[in-house]
């Protein structure tokens, strides 16, 4: 058995005031016994345009909020896993990526979002994530960690279950939806697809949230939690934003393996196409 801890925050366009958040998060962490913490997506900043996105934007070996993030994890011995910006092929556009810093403070593990985020709600926000982000072309496989093996995906990858029946037939005992989901959705979606990832994979579910106002376009939900494999809430942040926050939870394997074994969901392979 292991401790994980799933962490919440309000990132703004300020890298270092989103570091600062993040060693919040960390000191919490390290105080609670977790042997590794979950950060949401896009924790190095959140902007307010498409050029302010461009002008942040920075290659993990010179963003200071990446650079920082992995002295943290080196000198906590803590894994992070996180969502940042990372620049795209076009130079226009920008990677949203989840990456695994190990407890050495070396990034690795990269996930790439594949779905991006274009939407309009109607008396709500009109997002198109398109516009500045480039998309991911490949699923990352599940990799082993101190807490288990983790898959990655990132927020909107959590409306497509196809991804995440892929990484459980590859082994993933611990599914990650590091976001940021406005504020509409949240309230209607986010637990439902949650547990309904865990339950039809079989796997924890860990999603780190951003929450609260980020600046004049954009609020978040909140909401961080972590959902064992029968689909039971653990941990649940709440809509908490007046500063950084965490809870924690029991990763346990031996549950893992009683669920899989006593309830298998044998794929109809003969009938349906092996997702």
């Amino acid at each position: 058995m292991a401790i994980v801890a799933v962490g919440q925050m309000t990132s703004t366009a300020s890298m270092a005031h989103n570091l600062k958040q993040c060693q919040l998060l960390v000191k919490k962490a390290v105080k609670a016994g977790a042997k590794a913490l979950f950060l949401p997506e896009a924790s190095d900043w959140i902007s307010s345009s498409p050029q302010e996105t461009l002008s942040l934007v920075k290659p993990v070996t010179e963003s200071p909020f990446v650079l920082g993030l992995q002295a943290e994890a080196k000198r906590e011995k803590l894994p992070i896993h996180v969502g940042i910006h990372e620049p795209g092929s076009d130079p226009q556009k920008v990677k949203n990526t989840v990456v695994w810093i190990d407890e050495n403070g070396e990034i690795t593990q990269r996930y790439q979002k594949i779905h991006l985020f274009d939407v309009e709600i109607k008396d709500g926000p009109v997002l198109k994530e398109s516009n500045s982000v480039e998309p991911g072309t490949k699923i990352l496989p599940p990799f082993q960690t101190p807490v288990g093996k983790v898959a990655s995906t990132i927020c909107f990858d959590l409306r497509f279950p196809e991804i995440t029946l892929a990484l459980k037939r590859q082994g993933a005992e611990i599914i990650t939806f590091p976001s940021a989901f406005t504020v509409p959705t949240g309230k209607d979606h986010w637990e439902i697809l949650l547990r309904a990832r865990a339950i039809e994979t079989q796997c924890y579910v860990i999603a780190a949230a951003q929450v609260g106002k980020h600046n004049e376009m954009r609020t978040s939900y909140g909401h961080s939690m972590i959902v064992d494999p029968w689909g039971r809430i653990l941990a649940d942040v709440g809509g908490k934003e007046d500063e950084p926050e965490i809870a924690t939870a029991t990763i346990d394997r031996e549950l893992l393996k009683k669920i899989k074994t006593e309830m298998p969901l044998l794929r109809r392979t003969d009938v349906y196409p092996e997702v």
